[in-house]
């Protein structure tokens, strides 16, 4: 069969003939189009997906994509972007899950690259510093909004009982903890709760389990490493390590961009995540603009194939044993663990993000941001545009807008 994937007993399982006549041709292209048109983060990623490929041609089942959805959630890196792939390799085999994952990513990170240029230009203008400035003050109000929709789903996953819902509360706390000080290390949090989750479904009794804390030597020894080196282990590190979704990669790619190595500055950061928010495709695209504050389009280009390469090989060779995957309670309990950990991370980044808003006027756009994503619950694309905005009309009245 190569690269097809294996057929099955159901008959929800779309018949090989039909997959076989869809041309590469035409996944480089609808995949292409999410990818340019996809804005709002993964769930309209999500929803653009499961409109072409369920209800518009009917390539794959309703069933086979929630257990897309499922194995996606099951995985490190962007759901968003494996889900992507696990679609058009559902529709053509392994060619398919290459070209429509390519072109699922490229229109976002060519935008990213272009806005890289000119934002962190040795001399931008100045509306265009106010640009940054306006929006990177929004972006700490990004992380709550985005830690405020999942929690309730993260609480639902643990179940009823007192001492889930204690070790719940437990494991949001280290993760925002974690994420406002530990920031490279985050990672051996979110290992730790998944393990802890896993011994403590299996023996009845909540205790912690330490064994990730092995890891720490060697993320000791890599980071040691400079240039190109250090950018490809923190790319590698945010496209196979990072649990819960995208904004999780903040608070590594900050502690590693900011404080580690020096590769931007905490403004510059923000702008960066801010970029990342506002253009189509999966957010993880972020890690491109470190990139290029590193080795320009070279260095932007090299970040993101390592960080996406995770995505691909995880689908490519894992897709055809997601079934069992799902079905593993071991795997189950470390993602309850895992879970919590990660929102209380994208809750907790939100103070290192704040820190980094150094003016009066940005305070008050973070304020209103707030208000707009997290009290009334409006767009996020929208709020970071109009908070660009704002930064434009500020730099152009002579408010500072330097770090």
């Amino acid at each position: 069969m190569g690269g097809t994937p294996p057929h099955g007993s159901s008959s929800n399982l779309v018949d090989s003939r039909t997959r076989d006549k869809v041309a590469l041709a035409t996944i480089a292209r609808e995949w292409g189009r999410i990818g340019a048109f996809g804005f709002g983060g993964p769930p309209a990623l999500i929803a653009m997906l499961h409109s072409l490929c369920v209800q518009e041609r009917g390539w794959i089942s309703e069933d086979e994509f929630h257990d897309g959805i499922a194995a996606a959630n099951l995985l490190p890196g962007p759901a968003a972007m494996q889900l992507g792939i696990y679609c058009a390799w559902r529709v053509r085999g392994t060619v398919g899950g290459i070209v429509g994952g390519l072109c699922f990513a490229l229109p976002g990170l060519l935008v990213i690259l272009g806005l890289s240029s000119l934002f962190l230009a040795e001399r931008p203008a100045l509306w265009l510093q106010g640009a940054a400035a306006g929006a990177g003050a929004a972006v700490a109000a990004v992380a709550v909004n985005a830690a405020v929709d999942l929690m309730p789903p993260s609480l639902k996953r643990v179940g009823e009982g007192r001492a889930p819902r204690a070790r719940w509360i437990l494991y949001t706390l280290l993760g925002g903890t974690a994420a406002a000080t530990l920031g490279p290390y985050l990672v051996l949090v979110l290992l730790a709760c998944g393990l802890s989750e896993v011994a403590a479904r299996s023996s009845g009794r909540p205790r912690l389990n330490v064994r990730g804390l092995g890891a720490v030597p060697i993320s000791g020894i890599v980071s040691g490493v400079g240039g190109m080196g250090a950018l490809a282990w923190v790319a590698l590190k945010i496209g196979a390590l990072s649990y819960g979704g995208g904004f999780v990669i903040i608070p590594l790619m900050q502690a590693d961009t900011v404080n580690q190595y020096h590769w931007m500055t905490s403004g510059q950061f923000l702008t960066a995540v801010a970029l990342g928010q506002i253009t189509p495709g999966p957010v993880i695209q972020t890690v491109a603009v470190v990139g290029y504050a590193v080795a320009g389009v070279g260095g932007g280009i090299l970040a993101a194939v390592i960080a996406f390469a995770p995505s691909f090989l995880f689908v490519l060779f894992g897709a055809r044993y997601f079934d069992q995957l799902r079905e593993s309670k071991a795997i189950q309990s470390f993602l309850t663990g895992t879970g919590p950990a990660a929102v209380g991370a994208i809750a907790g980044v939100a103070i290192p993000l704040a820190a980094g808003v150094g003016h009066a006027w940005q305070a008050a756009v973070l304020a209103a941001a707030a208000v707009w994503m997290i009290g009334l619950r409006r767009s996020v694309v929208v709020g970071l545009l109009a908070a660009g905005l704002i930064g434009v009309i500020a730099a152009l009245a002579g408010l500072p807008v330097g770090s």
